[in-house]
């Protein structure tokens, strides 16, 4: 068996043909170009090398390689290797995958604006956090999260939200999805069955706990917020968005606080808090987090997603203390653990208030952001988060001539438990647009709008 596999620089899995050697290898070479095993400009092993790989003399590889260059297939140059040559694919049989090109103007909600992703701050605290990393870091991780990143999250989520929460009480996801998908199948195995979720209120979500195995029933929202008086004993958990609805834009009212505490406390129902982005607030000090006030009750659950981006995959929930066991089993059988590396930076930022500067940063961006909407429409809602809502009618071809000019956003219909007879809008996203697009897309939008009249 070959000794020299260390050596050589680039790794091919090739099997000569039938034949002679140099024919046998010369198929498999022409073979794997053609199918696309090979790519266009891929390096090669060296001569010397992958000789010593298959077990041949360098001569057969080297009269190979000439024969496949003369061939049009291999490309040699002195010095820099030998590559594959651009090389026509064959015909496929397979269909033609068309793929949507991104819409000119994307105004969607519930996007943050990554262009703003601080990339100095992320890359500083990765170089701190590999130049001390013990070797552990690279081994197998902890299904509830790094310690480093659950302590710096208990005190960073009772600094900023007043969120009663200490290390061993959360748990880090891989998301927010994920963590929904964990609690719906953990309260499914506790036998909870029904559960009122927001109406409106975001339908992704919404399906994510159906098929954790729980019936939602619609919990009507008003201007108030979420309706306490339709939560009955035969529920066993309610899904909310108390800071900042989605997608009506409305704080729950204090005193509706109370009355969905209460519920919880005599029934012993579970309420689901998803605090998406509650940091943005523009217009008062953000409102604080339900979970301070029974957090013997409520599951606060928060991501990354809305103030770094959603590619980090990063989540977390901070549960009652008998739930966190359950939980843990649940993370671990999903998919052991959550990224390690990821988890040590964010810590990392959270510890030395880099994170706080990042949000305090893209606060003052999107309020100038939603101030430059509201300017030119009507919006419904508080001033906060990443979208704003505009009521009017002819929502559907709205959306359609909104799509013909390569805007994209969102409508307010399918955010209902059932769109029939419902109030009906425009969800608008103000957060993703790069600065100079941000005011184009306004135009756009305004321009489609120009013949409807909003309420």
């Amino acid at each position: 068996m070959p000794d020299s596999w260390s050596s050589s620089r680039v790794d091919l899995h090739l099997v000569p043909g039938e034949g002679g050697r140099r024919s046998g290898l010369e198929s498999a070479l022409r073979e794997a170009v053609r199918d696309g095993r090979l790519a266009a400009g891929s390096l090669l092993p060296s001569t010397r090398g992958l000789a010593a790989d298959l077990g041949l003399s360098r001569g057969t590889v080297t009269a190979a390689y000439d024969q496949l260059a003369a061939e049009g297939y291999l490309t040699i140059r002195p010095g820099s290797g030998t590559r594959v040559a651009d090389v026509p694919p064959p015909p496929m049989d397979a269909p033609e995958v068309v793929l949507q090109p991104p819409p000119l103007h994307d105004l969607r909600p519930g996007r943050p604006d990554v262009n703003a992703f601080p990339r100095g701050a992320w890359l500083a605290a990765t170089r701190r956090v590999l130049a001390g990393a013990d070797p552990s870091v690279f081994g197998a991780g902890d299904p509830q999260g790094r310690i480093e990143l659950r302590v710096a999250l208990a005190d960073y989520l009772g600094r900023t939200r007043g969120v009663q929460a200490r290390p061993e009480l959360i748990v880090v996801t891989s998301g927010y999805h994920q963590a929904l998908s964990l609690l719906g199948r953990v309260l499914h195995d506790q036998g909870i069955r029904r559960s009122a979720y927001e109406d409106p209120g975001h339908n992704h979500y919404r399906g994510v706990v159906e098929r954790a195995g729980l019936t939602t029933v619609p919990l009507p929202v008003d201007e108030r917020g979420a309706q306490p008086e339709a939560l009955t004993n035969r529920l066993g958990a309610a899904f909310l968005t108390p800071s900042h609805q989605y997608p009506l834009g409305v704080p729950l009212h204090p005193s509706r606080r109370q009355v969905v505490c209460a519920w919880a406390r005599r029934t012993g129902g579970l309420v689901v808090e998803d605090d998406y982005d509650g940091e943005f607030r523009y217009d008062r000090q953000p409102v604080g987090a339900l979970q301070g006030i029974a957090t013997e009750h409520v599951v606060y659950g928060g991501t990354v997603s809305k103030t770094l981006g959603p590619a980090l995959r990063l989540g977390w929930m901070v549960l009652p203390p008998d739930l966190v066991k359950p939980f843990v089993q649940a993370k671990e059988e999903a998919d052991l653990y959550t990224e390690t590396l990821g988890q040590l930076v964010l810590a990392d930022l959270m510890a030395t208030h880099a994170y706080d500067r990042h949000v305090r940063a893209a606060r003052l961006r999107y309020r100038k952001r939603r101030m430059l909407l509201n300017d030119r429409l009507p919006l419904q809602g508080v001033p906060a988060g990443l979208s704003a809502l505009v009521l009017l009618d002819n929502e559907e071809a709205l959306l359609a001539a909104c799509a013909e000019r390569g805007l994209a956003l969102r409508g307010l219909t399918e955010l209902h438990h059932s769109p029939e007879n419902r109030p009906q809008g425009l969800l608008i996203g103000f957060a993703a647009p790069s600065d100079r697009g941000y005011p184009r897309a306004l135009d756009v939008l305004c321009e489609v709008l120009a013949g409807a009249r909003p309420r």
